[in-house]
């Protein structure tokens, strides 16, 4: 069955866990648990915020290293969750669903990536 990878895209700095609505922590909760029960979910978290990231760069044969935060970026990836579905299909809908769970009043984004199998692996 293939994996998809799920990046949750957020605006750094807009959203807070104090805005949010008072049922948000249930409504997602639910909504992992359903997921795992349904043997989709083999991974998720949320990431800290791009002031505590290293960006590495290889260039020209030189690696460089550049702490956060980054300035020039403003949409960040702020989670993510490895799904194993049966199609696209399943795991676009697990992120419809993810997505309705937040409050209305927050921007959030999801890219969902089919995992391409490396050969051997």
């Amino acid at each position: 069955m293939p994996r998809y990878l799920s990046l949750v895209r957020i605006e750094e700095n807009t959203i807070d866990m104090e805005s949010a609505d008072p049922g948000f922590e249930q409504r997602m909760g639910a909504l992992f648990e359903e997921i795992t029960k349904a043997g989709v979910m083999l991974d998720t978290a949320g990431l800290k915020p791009t002031a505590e990231a290293t960006r590495v760069t290889w260039k020209d044969g030189k690696l460089s290293y550049t702490d956060g935060p980054f300035t020039e970026t403003k949409e960040v990836v702020g989670g993510y969750a490895m799904m194993q579905c049966k199609d696209r299909a399943e795991a676009l809908e697990w992120g419809k669903r993810f997505l309705e769970v937040h409050p209305p009043h927050w921007t959030v984004g999801l890219e969902i990536r089919e995992v391409e199998e490396m050969p051997g692996a």
